[in-house]
């Protein structure tokens, strides 16, 4: 099988069985009526007092998030921007995925590829991530999805949208379910996948709506709430590449290192993935690839096998490899994990099942009326493939370690992730960082 270099991205449709996840962007329109403020030289309170309506007030790294006109915003002499969203353009089919017999009691199991490579089961045999929290800042985690219901702590999960669903649902899309899955799927309901800490507590901060949009505002408020409730890793599977570093401005970059470095001082680990391009984020000159590039953030770029229990000789590319479609850059990215790959031609021609190629776990479709009601979800198990589904791996790493080791810091845990890793032979830090994700090398680093 000659495999496609030419990097660009498959999307997925009619009956084929997965999807590769493509990049965020930014939207080239601004907020008129929500803006980001500034709070060091006044309070949320005043700007109540300008006929302004606060949506978020977070003291903690003074910054408030208002509605209302830009006029009266002006007036009130505080520094601010118009907030600015995020669009998630993700394709999924919903076929089924059969059961296959295993060694675990995990029935796909044979399927996860990622956690093979990792040696999750053998982690396992230390810790299952109990005692610890992750909050999967996304489209919403599916509470009531068969391998993570024990996980999911609706109590302290939050909807940031304002949209009315709510959280613990999958109100803007599979996406964040198929992420939580990656952490903390169940690994003793004898169903369906396994997780890397299916002992650890998920917190869903949905930040994106059925609309598919989620703003720049909205993340920031839930990376602090995240911090406030004392999470040890926050994973924020979002993206956007290429932003001006001009058209970015002082502002916005402030804001965000502001936010990450309040989150990392308070022990949270603030995990994201590196992005979709296929982009060189250590030489792209004037641009920059958000929030991936933002202080105290771990990012992630993805591997993935070519051949998996599908290749005629066997693998083509070992799932260490480097996925086509990651971005990549010495310093720019700090470690690598699972987040699939694909053949490009195998997948045109679909007479093999490439999609094994790509991560296996779970998956929640909302339903709604034509009026926006929600009805429900189906629960299913689906593959996806992108730095999405890299990221995720290592917050559940980062529970792993906090569970066996509660005092390390953010930093610390980092420290130990990145030691522990290795970069394959063959290959060179350009795509790996510090190496691929070891986290049964790391928990025996700190036990």
């Amino acid at each position: 099988m000659v495999r496609h270099t030419r990097r660009t991205f498959l999307k997925v449709s009619g009956s084929l069985l997965g999807g590769v996840a493509v990049g965020s962007t930014v939207t080239a329109a601004e907020s008129a009526e929500r803006f980001l403020v500034d709070t060091k030289r006044g309070s949320a309170g005043r700007l109540e007092r300008s006929d302004l309506a606060v949506v978020h007030d977070l003291p903690e790294v003074d910054l408030a998030v208002v509605e209302g006109s830009e006029s009266a915003l002006a007036d009130s002499k505080f520094d601010y921007a118009p907030d600015t969203t995020y669009e998630l353009d993700l394709p999924v089919d919903d076929a089924p995925v059969e059961a296959e017999e295993s060694a675990t009691d995990e029935p796909l199991y044979p399927l996860q590829w990622d956690k093979h490579v990792q040696g999750v089961p053998d982690v396992h045999e230390t810790t299952r991530g109990e005692g610890t929290r992750v909050a999967i800042v996304d489209t919403g985690v599916a509470a009531g999805h068969p391998d993570l219901a024990h996980a999911v702590d609706e109590d302290r999960s939050r909807d940031f949208t304002g949209d009315g669903y709510g959280s613990g649902g999958p109100y803007g899309g599979y996406h964040g379910t198929h992420v939580a899955g990656i952490v903390a799927a169940s690994d003793e309901n004898e169903a369906g996948v396994v997780g890397t800490a299916p002992g650890t507590e998920i917190v869903d901060c949905r930040v994106f709506s059925q609309t598919g949009s989620a703003s720049f505002a909205d993340m920031m408020a839930a990376l602090v709430y995240s911090a406030r409730i004392e999470c040890d890793a926050v994973n924020m599977s979002i993206g956007a590449y290429p932003v001006s570093r001009a058209g970015l401005g002082s502002f916005y970059g402030k804001v965000l290192n502001r936010t990450t470095t309040y989150a990392n001082r308070q022990g949270t680990l603030l995990v994201v993935s590196a992005g979709n391009d296929a982009a060189d984020l250590q030489h792209d000159g004037p641009v920059v690839s958000l929030p991936n590039e933002a202080a105290q953030a771990l990012s992630v770029s993805a591997t993935g096998p070519i051949g998996f229990q599908w290749g005629e000789e066997g693998l083509e590319d070992g799932p260490r490899s480097p996925a086509y479609y990651t971005n990549y850059g010495t310093n720019a990215v700090d470690l690598a994990a699972p987040g699939g790959d694909v053949d490009l031609e195998a997948a045109a021609e679909d007479e093999v099942p490439w999609y094994y190629d790509l991560v296996l776990n779970t998956v929640a479709e909302p339903e709604f009326s034509d009026d926006g009601e929600y009805l429900g979800a189906i629960y299913d198990y689906n593959w996806v493939a992108g730095t999405s589904m890299a990221a995720p791996q290592v917050a559940g790493a980062v529970a792993l370690v906090k569970s066996v080791a509660p005092d390390l810091n953010a930093n610390q845990v980092e420290s130990v992730l990145e030691r522990t890793a290795d970069v394959p032979d063959g290959y060179d830090k350009t795509y790996y960082g510090s190496g691929f994700l070891n986290p049964l090398a790391a928990v025996e680093d700190v036990e």
